[in-house]
């Protein structure tokens, strides 16, 4: 499907409307000087349970007549839903979404946090004492992934792919408990980000990746609210709690 020039040329008008809209939005909210209503949040499952619920627990007693509504996306679908209107902020990852923001005026990010990928053993295994191995190393093991994160799927795939080989996949799994039973059980390996260990569970050993993958967290939000006091709290919040939680991990 292609747009006609026609369509072309109402979609840049439309974009430039959206963005008055949202200065709009941003200066009436400023004028009634109240952090108060809805704010709509899209984040995607690591970073969500690590960090949010702490973000939105200090956001309600700060100001009580904020409603933070969260729902989880991956980071593809979180832009999606921002680029529509769906969603106020996004918490998105550049693993998953490679060029997000990258050129694009329409959006802000907000740098949160350098996240670690950590191949993930029974405690057992001959591999979990090492400091550090090589995705090659994970040859010929049996893997579990977990089904519902579909873009971190592809780029665990993606990481075999280039060691040389393709995941013999055992397990596809509906989140990260059952990753976590199928590899602590001795069954499969899986590669999971170093978010996912901030709560440690019992039989299994996180070994660093080498060379190391990092990926990069950040919040987006449309450029024309970067002053809405509502997206700017719950900003400011969530860079305080990140850093926070993941500093003591680091302590």
């Amino acid at each position: 499907v292609r747009l006609t020039p026609a369509g072309e040329a109402l979609v840049g008008h439309a974009e430039r409307i959206l963005a008055v809209l949202g200065e709009a939005r941003s200066e009436m909210a400023q004028l009634r000087r109240e952090i108060a209503g809805e704010l709509r949040v899209a984040a995607f499952p690591t970073i969500a349970s690590a960090v949010l619920p702490e973000t939105i627990k200090a956001l309600r007693a700060a100001f009580p007549r904020l409603d933070v509504v969260l729902e989880e996306m991956e980071p593809l679908d979180g832009l999606a839903a921002l680029g529509a209107w769906r969603t106020d902020v996004a918490l998105i990852d550049d693993l998953a979404a490679p060029l997000a923001g990258q050129g694009d005026d329409k959006l802000e990010l907000v740098p949160l946090a350098q996240d670690q990928l950590y191949a993930l053993l029974p405690q057992a295994h001959a591999l979990a004492g090492k400091r550090s191995l090589a995705m090659g190393e994970l040859r010929g093991e049996a893997w579990a992934m977990d089904s519902t994160a579909s873009a971190f799927g592809d780029v665990v795939i993606g990481l075999c792919r280039r060691a040389g080989y393709e995941p013999r996949v055992n397990a596809r799994c509906t989140g990260f408990e059952m990753v976590a039973a199928m590899v602590a059980a001795g069954c499969s390996v899986s590669v999971v980000p170093g978010l996912r260990l901030l709560r440690p569970s019992p039989g299994l050993q996180a070994v660093r990746l080498r060379p190391g993958v990092r990926r990069q967290i950040s919040a987006a939000y449309r450029r024309g609210e970067r002053d809405h006091p509502a997206v700017a709290a719950f900003v400011r919040e969530l860079v305080r709690t990140t850093t926070q939680l993941l500093g003591k991990k680091a302590a």
